[in-house]
This record gives structure tokens, sequence and C-alpha cells, in this order.
């Protein structure tokens, strides 16, 4: 029984701790010196090394998502309504949270190992001492990073997975592409696209955050940085729930979704 209470107390001290983490970032992040160099950098690892990864997620999940509700459609006679059922599906929740997902299993656990080793071998205490501001360096650009990236992949996994959907439905039903996308676009409404979109930047940060406070805050020794790459993906996954579910909330309220 005593092991309840102290797994509690260390929930909500790293609650605290990450909560505090991103304080400091929302302080740092609009102060000068801008390392836009490094962010270009984070940017195209972030962004571009994730690419292929995330677009073959979107193409299987559109394709298999029509395969496994086509059936279903077909029984009830309302087949027809294929494109805006996947279109909605995609757009507003699948895809956004999917791409999230795999997000924080690639970035997540490559930014906390990063971060873990330089700790390890004391390479953030070498850039303190040579006057360098290691926060603003390592921590700020790959946040920024994520949070720019983040909603990027999440439309080209939104796209893929619409092709992909759109396959499967000219193969089985001989729909052409223009009829299919315009029925999911005319299906589509702002109160649909903005919520969506939005809680994607949120997506990222809380990635980014995670990711970066595991890592800069790692255990000496090789253990510590494994430990560090494991609980970034738990933490960062768990946390993208919490918001989609809080994101959800709020669209409901002023979009009447």
């Amino acid at each position: 029984m005593a092991a309840i209470p102290k797994a509690l107390k260390n929930y909500f001290d790293q609650t605290g701790d990450i909560s505090l983490f991103a304080w400091r970032f929302m302080r740092e992040a609009f102060r000068r010196p801008f390392e836009f160099r490094e962010l270009l950098r984070q940017c195209y690892i972030i962004g571009y090394n994730s690419l292929f990864l995330v677009i073959t997620t979107g193409f299987i999940m559109g394709v298999v998502l029509t395969l496994q509700i086509r059936p279903t459609m077909i029984e009830f006679g309302a087949v027809s309504y294929m494109p805006q059922l996947v279109g909605i599906a995609i757009v507003r929740e699948i895809g956004p949270v999917v791409t999230a997902l795999i997000c924080a299993g690639k970035i997540g656990s490559s930014i906390g190992a990063e971060l873990g080793s330089m700790k390890v071998t004391e390479q953030i205490d070498a850039m303190e001492v040579s006057g360098t501001n290691p926060f603003k360096y390592l921590v700020v650009t790959r946040i920024w990073a994520c949070i720019l990236m983040l909603p990027l992949l999440v439309i080209a996994a939104d796209a893929i997975g619409l092709w992909g959907s759109f396959l499967v439905e000219t193969t089985k039903g001989e729909v052409s592409v223009r009829l299919y996308f315009n029925r999911v676009f005319a299906t589509l409404h702002f109160g649909d696209l903005i919520p969506a979109t939005l809680k994607t930047f949120f997506f990222g940060l809380a990635i980014g955050v995670v990711g970066c406070y595991k890592g800069y805050h790692s255990k000496k020794g090789t253990e510590g940085v494994g430990r560090a790459a494991n609980s970034a993906v738990v933490v960062a996954s768990l946390l993208l729930f919490v918001i989609d579910f809080l994101a959800v909330l709020v669209a409901d309220i002023f979009f009447e979704i």
C-alpha cells in the first residue's frame, strides 16, 4: 500500500516538473538570440525524415478504414456516403491522432535519446561552461520544430489517407476522382478543419516538451538514456490523448460538432 502514495507523489512531481519545463520554454521561445540555423536543421530532421513513415501510415490507414467500413455501408445501402464518412473520420480524428502517435514514437524517443546521450557525456555541461545557452540551442529549437512540422505531417497523412480511400472506392465502385473528392470537401466545414488543425500544434508542443524534458533530465549512464527515450514515448502518448479529449470538448462547445 505504501507504494501507491509514492507512485502518486512521483506522478505529481513529474507533472509539475514538466509544466515548469514547458513554462521555461514559453519564456525563452521569443527571446533573442534566435537559433534559426539549428531550427531549420531540426525542422529537416523532424519533418522530412519522418515524412515517408507518416505518408505510408496515412495511406494504409485510408485503405484499411475503407475496406473495413465498406461492407457495412453496403449492407445498409449507404455506400454512396463512403467519401463523406471517411473524409470526416480521417480529418477530424484518425489522421491527427494516429500521426501524432507515430511521431511520438519516432520523434519523442529520438529527442529523448539524443539529449540523454548529451547529458550523460556532459556535452550540455560543456555548453554551459563555454557560455552557450544549452536550453536555447537544444530545447527551444527542437520544440519549435515539433510545433511547426507536426501540422504539416498531419496534412500530408490526411491527404494520402484520402487518396488511399479513393483507390479502394474506384477499384470496387468505379468512382471518379472528381466525384469522390467533391463529396469529401462538400462535407467538411470550418468546424471540422479548424479544431483538427489547431490541436496538431498542441500535439507538437507536447511531443517536443516531453521528449526534451526526458532527455535534458536524463540520469547518468546508458540505462538512463534508454529510460529517457522509453518514458518520453509513454508520457507523450498519454498526453496526446488528454489533449485530444480537451480539444474535442472545446470544439463541441464552440463549433457544435
